[in-house]
């Protein structure tokens, strides 16, 4: 676990490894994740906890630390697993960027720590720093991008 409130070591190094194909790939510079830094808020998931339900109103952003995630969703007869995303990428960009109702439930698959960016802190970040904040929406579209092409995780962008 990190050492203090903000420190995004741990993140930083979860983004410059990962390996998933909808990894976020260390999107800012060290300068820039220091700027990002205080507008994040760490969030501690126990395996099995929800971190949002399909149909929730929120737009927060969420950087995956560790720990891995199971997107799904429920149909009337069974509940459907849509993806497992782990450490270096994000959850919530679908929401963030059309400000429409969540598509899907995410679920601690592995007990993690993940970053939260409020759309309330996004804005107070983009009126402060407009570069950090615009890295961030790059990166954050870049993930959008991505798994808007590959078929399988298409579905799980919240």
């Amino acid at each position: 676990m990190s050492s203090s409130p903000h420190d995004l070591s741990a993140l930083i190094q979860a983004t410059a490894s990962a390996v998933a194909v909808d990894g976020v790939q260390n999107p800012l510079n060290a300068e820039q994740w220091s700027l990002l830094a205080p507008y994040l808020v760490p969030v501690a998931l126990a395996a099995g906890e929800q971190l949002f339900a399909e149909g929730s109103l929120d737009r927060n952003l969420y950087f995956v630390e560790s720990g891995s995630l199971s997107v799904h969703y429920q149909d009337a007869k069974e509940r459907i697993r849509l993806a497992i995303v782990g450490p270096g990428s994000l959850l919530g960009e679908g929401a963030f960027f059309a400000n429409r109702p969540r598509r899907a439930t995410v679920q601690a698959a592995a007990a993690g720590r993940l970053w939260c960016l409020t759309a309330l802190r996004f804005a107070e970040l983009s009126n402060r720093q407009p570069a950090v904040a615009l890295a961030l929406v790059l990166a954050a579209g870049q993930v959008l991008a991505r798994r808007a092409v590959d078929s399988r995780r298409r579905v799980a962008s919240t």
